[in-house]
């Protein structure tokens, strides 16, 4: 291992302890590390803009953080347990190449900042990914929901309850997915704040131009004070995967529908062969795994907000505890994202098996339309509701689910699906 930034003439290295220090930190980094140099870039411009770097050093260092960038996309360069962190590997390699200006580069700002900065801008891509991603699936739920409509039992405490529609079905993960896209619009507009030039969490003694900082990287404004920005360290992460968790909730309940929708027992649906695995010993089984485990994706990212929530019974101030928060943040939003991935294709070529839905439309599924039929004609909705429940059985009787489902013509409903004012809430994102 390099020699570590902290380093002093009176201070021993113990391996053991150093390894449990270093932990995972070198190899998470590497998730990172992009955003640390373009962090660093901007950094040394705002050093020069003070005059702490002339313009011969700014230039050198800029041209060797564009180099060391280079070198990590084309495997040239390994973050690797040579470093303790990918910061230690940033200055190390511009010492290494120059010398003394090398060394200039950490002037006015600490790790805490730096780690700060990186992760913050990482996140930002993710949640962009995010609402990507959930408008995509919005988008798909809507095409098929306007394309195609098919009467599909509606079911209350997994009991068959009204007729519905796969129409409706999709319109209404359309309108949680298009939620899903606006919460991850807005928090990213929340942790949007440049945390760069706060340093330990206490500022320095050097007119530091976090102005120039903020704009270079595309930050919405400066976060002022730097005691919140560190604060805000696992606060703005726990936001984050918030917002995927809550587009990971949808993923669950539509994986869930569709997980009992392929049983035998339903037959609603056929999946994609790509989206089942076979058994290791049963040779008749194929295997809904896909969605098993896109159902599971929520666990991922919950243990993961729990475990920084864990993190963070702190005092103000950096404390160590936090370096464990970057495997919880790499591998919650991983795996959602990765979830969220496959969903668009899976709902284009899922099959619905109209013979079984309609055979799953039995008569009592009309008492609903028949009791409100009646309170519309002026009973009482009590004395019709009565009056429906002991007739359920005959509540079929002249009926179709097409004709039930026309009728429904409350707003949002089959009859009056509102799909274009789901469509006009998506194409806000992008006026």
């Amino acid at each position: 291992m390099t020699q570590p930034l902290w380093q002093k003439s009176d201070s021993r290295i113990d391996a053991k302890i150093m390894r449990f220090l270093a932990g995972d930190d070198v190899l998470l980094d590497r998730e990172f590390f992009l955003h640390d140099i373009a962090a660093s870039k901007a950094y040394v411009e705002g050093l020069a803009n003070i005059g702490v770097l002339n313009a011969d050093e700014s230039t050198a260092l800029k041209r060797e953080l564009d180099a060391l960038a280079e070198d990590f996309r084309n495997g040239r360069f390994v973050l690797d347990e040579r470093f303790e962190d990918g910061h230690s590997a940033i200055e190390a390699r511009l010492t290494e190449r120059l010398g003394d200006t090398g060394r200039k580069v950490h002037t006015g700002r600490s790790r805490n900042d730096q780690i700060l900065v990186a992760t913050r801008l990482w996140l930002k891509e993710k949640l962009a990914a995010l609402e990507t991603r959930c408008k995509t699936i919005a988008r798909v739920c809507l095409d098929r929901a306007a394309r195609e409509s098919l009467p599909l039992p509606g079911y209350t405490h997994l009991q068959r309850a009204v007729v519905s529609s796969t129409a409706m079905w999709f319109a209404g993960f359309a309108e949680g997915f298009i939620d899903d896209a606006w919460r991850a619009r807005g928090t990213r507009e929340l942790i949007d704040a440049n945390p760069l030039g706060t340093a330990a969490g206490f500022g320095v003694n050097l007119k530091l131009d976090r102005g120039h900082t903020t704009h270079a990287l595309g930050f919405a404004r400066m976060q002022v004070s730097p005691v919140y920005a560190q604060l805000s360290r696992g606060k703005y992460e726990m936001a984050v995967l918030e917002a995927i968790g809550g587009a990971l909730l949808d993923v669950r309940r539509l994986a869930w529908d569709l997980s009992l929708f392929t049983t035998a027992e339903f037959n609603f649906v056929k999946l994609p062969p790509e989206y089942t695995t076979g058994s290791s010993i049963m040779p008749n089984k194929r295997n809904p795994d896909v969605i098993e485990l896109l159902r599971a994706s929520y666990a991922c990212v919950a243990a993961a907000r729990t475990e920084i929530e864990q993190l963070l019974s702190l005092p103000s101030g950096y404390q160590r505890d936090l370096q464990f928060s970057k495997g919880a943040i790499f591998h919650g939003v991983h795996r959602g994202l990765m979830a969220l991935e496959l969903i668009p294709d899976l709902l284009v070529r899922m099959q619905w098996n109209e013979a079984a839905m309609r055979a799953a439309i039995e008569p009592s599924m009309y008492a609903t339309d028949a009791a409100i039929e009646q309170a519309a004609a002026g009973v009482p909705f009590r004395d019709a509701y009565r009056a429906a429940a002991d007739a359920a059985k005959a509540a079929g009787q002249g009926r179709t689910p097409e004709q039930s489902l026309a009728a429904r013509v409350s707003p949002g409903a089959h009859a009056d699906l509102r799909l274009n004012e789901l469509r006009d809430r998506l194409a806000a994102f992008d006026p």
